[in-house]
Formats: structure tokens, sequence, C-alpha cells
């Protein structure tokens, strides 16, 4: 692994990364992010457990995320300011103490504001990922920052499959308990593996908060890329908010066979590493449009699955899932790959504004999924899920000129 008296420069051109290393990152955004997820499969022994009605015990994976969010807009930029090893292995502490407080809770009130600390500490892996793109080499780091988000995306995979096994076996307080050790794990070896970062602005708190509204203004390809992304985490968030209740009301499967869907994920963690690989050889820009194209195709092809005879719905379904999962991941390596090169010194701010308005998608993509799915019904979604791709697409494809000015090369 790399020297940790060391100082990494987005100014250097660095010479490939230890394998390793690049293990190391992958890892520790994978667990980071796996934290947000583990209380997923937990609600009903949770509520069991603490007496707490269904209502109240879905407020935990709520405040999760909404830890997360917060913990993106207002800490992920401080990665430009100060040693990203540091702030790696201090949040990963904060985050064993937050784990810890879920598993020793007494009662829900103080499981919902470890949880909350949880979400905020998990963005950890927000500074994982530009560490990556700042120590990589310029030709490798397509495929550095794929790799990282490889073990980001089985973070999020497996999060809720090991849960459930671990909660069955040893009960859910256990599964908090086993995270905060493979989190105290993995921040050892940051702090042991990783090296220091040289920050690459002086700019105090709120200035650089400020900064963000200038970047911004200032990079029309980070515009670009916000939309896109947007538009897509749209398409995949009003899929996969209402796939459960559809599955349920056309096919009788419970939530155990719904949630096998989301097996469909190690699509993305596939695509990941490839859209790196194609970004470096290929172009970032290139990738973006060829995964929007697969996203759409996946998702207009959804609409043909109740004209296929009942034993090859499912299959479909599956078959779709992957398709437009893979090009999401895709067009998302591709993006952040793209706004990494934009400004090397604001790269932890240019993936907050990236991450937020990814975010806002989902949201939004939520929201007006299940609205469609009530007035009219699952072809609503499929409908509303196609175009909000096609004009992820569109931004990609006819964005040019005023939109994205050229940007350098990375």
């Amino acid at each position: 692994m790399s020297n940790p008296a060391c100082l990494a420069s987005p100014q250097a051109d660095p010479a490939p990364l230890p394998s390793s290393l690049v293990l190391l990152l992958a890892a520790g955004a994978g667990l980071a992010v796996a934290s947000i997820y583990y209380s997923q499969p937990l609600l009903g022994p949770l509520g069991e457990s603490l007496h707490a009605s269904a209502a109240q015990v879905g407020a935990v994976p709520t405040l999760t995320q909404l830890g997360y969010a917060l913990g993106i807009v207002l800490l992920a930029p401080l990665g430009d300011r100060h040693d990203r090893r540091s702030l790696i292995v201090l949040k990963a502490a904060l985050l064993v103490l937050a784990l810890l407080g879920c598993a020793l809770a007494p009662g829900l009130g103080l499981l919902m504001v470890a949880s909350l600390t949880v979400g905020v500490a998990a963005t950890m892996a927000q500074d994982i990922v530009p560490a990556a793109a700042t120590l990589a080499s310029a030709t490798q780091r397509g495929r550095t920052v794929g790799t990282v988000m490889t073990g980001l995306l089985l973070g999020i995979l497996l999060s809720r499959v090991v849960s459930g096994v671990l909660a069955q076996q040893f009960g859910w307080r256990a599964v908090y308990g086993m995270a905060a050790l493979a989190v105290a794990v993995i921040g050892w070896a940051c702090w042991r593996g990783l090296p220091r970062f040289a920050p690459t602005t002086s700019l105090g708190y709120g200035a650089l908060l400020g900064s963000m509204v200038g970047l911004w203004r200032r990079h029309a390809e980070l515009r670009r890329a916000a939309w896109a992304q947007g538009l897509l985490s749209v398409a995949f968030s009003a899929f996969w908010s209402t796939l459960a209740l559809m599955l349920y009301q056309r096919y009788q499967m419970g939530s155990a066979l719904a949630g096998a869907f989301g097996l469909a994920g190690a699509a993305g963690a596939l695509a990941a590493p490839l859209a790196g690989r194609w970004a470096d050889r290929r172009g970032a820009a290139w990738v973006t449009r060829w995964g929007s194209a697969v996203a759409v195709l996946s998702f207009a092809a959804l609409a043909l699955e109740p004209h296929w005879p009942l034993a090859a719905r499912l299959p479909w379904l599956a078959l779709c899932t992957v398709g437009f999962d893979f090009g999401v991941q895709a067009a998302l390596v591709a993006h952040q790959t793209l706004v990494y090169s934009l400004e090397p010194a604001a790269r932890s701010r240019l993936n907050a504004l990236l991450l937020t308005a990814m975010f806002i998608g989902m949201s939004v993509g939520s929201a007006l999924g299940s609205a469609m799915l009530a007035q009219w019904g699952w072809t609503g979604v499929v409908a509303l899920s196609t175009l909000a791709a096609a004009a992820a697409l569109a931004v990609r494809l006819f964005g040019r000129g005023r939109l994205s000015a050229p940007s350098p090369r990375p």
C-alpha cells in the first residue's frame, strides 16, 4: 500500500495505483454505504423489540437517508479544504460510534438519533471516490473510479442480504455490532494505507459551500451531467419505488420474492468497471450516451411484459431490469469521470453537486412513480421511466453548445 507519509496532489500525474490500494478504497466505499441499508430488512424485528408501530420504525431508514443527503451537501465539500485521509478516518470513527449506538439503543428515540448520524458519517464513501480519482493517473481514472464504484454498489446490493441473514441468526442488534466492527477495521486500514492529501483550497467553510454556486455556473459540463444523471435517477427511482406493489397486485408475489429483483443490482456492479475502462478508451461522453440509450431501450421494453406468455413475463421483467440498471450505473461512472476532470482542485464539491442532483431525481422519481401507479397503473410508471431516460439521452446527444462547452480532458 501507499506510504501514509507521502502527499497526494491532484496536479501530479501519479503512477498506476497498486491493486491493494484500489481494493482498500473499494472496500471502504462499500462498507460505508452499506451502513445506510442495513435497517431496511430489520424493521419488523425492530418494531417488535422496541414496541413501536410500523410507521414509527419506518422513520429509521428515512432518517438514515436524510442524514446521508445532509452529509453530502454539508460535509462532502470539505474534502477540498482538508486532508481527505483524515476526513475518511474521522468519519469512520463517527460511523463506528453511530452503529454501536444503534446496536445498544434502549428505545426508538435514541435509535433514530443514531440512525441520522449513521447517514451523515456514511458519506465517507463520497470522500473515498474523489480520493480515488485524485490518486489515479489521467489514463486510468475511469477504470479506478469504476472499480471503487463496484465496491460501493456491491455494498448496496449485499447489505440487505447480509443484514437479513445475520438478524435471523443472531438478532437485529448483532447486525449493527458486526457492522461497527467491519467499519472499525476498514477505518484502521485506511489510516495505515492511504496517503495524505494536500488541500486544494484555503476557503473557509461558508465560502467553500458558497463556491459550489460558482462551480455550477462556471462548468456547463457539470450542469449537463447533473441534468442527465438526475433524469436517469427519476426513471430508476420510479421503477424501484413501485415494483413491489405491482408484483403483489399482478402476480401476488410477497416481499421476499419481490426483493429478489434487487439482485439485478449486480448488473450495476458489473457496469461500473466496464464503464470506467470504456471511458478511458472511448471517452466518458460516449459512455454517457451509450448508457442512457441502453436505459431508454430497457425501460421501453418493459411495456412488452403483459404481452408475453405468463411463464415468460417475470424473466422478461428481470432482463429489462438488468438492462436499465446496467445503463444507469454506466452513465453514473462516466459522468463522475467527466466531472472530476473539470477542476481537479474542486473534486469533492463537484462530486457533491452531481450527487445532489441524483438525490433530487430519486426523490422526484419516487413521488411521481407512486402517483403514476395510482392514476394509470404500471403502464404509467413504464411511460414515466421511459420518457425520463429519453430526456437524459437527449441532454447527452443535443445538449452541446450553450448547455455544455467542451471540457478539458483529464
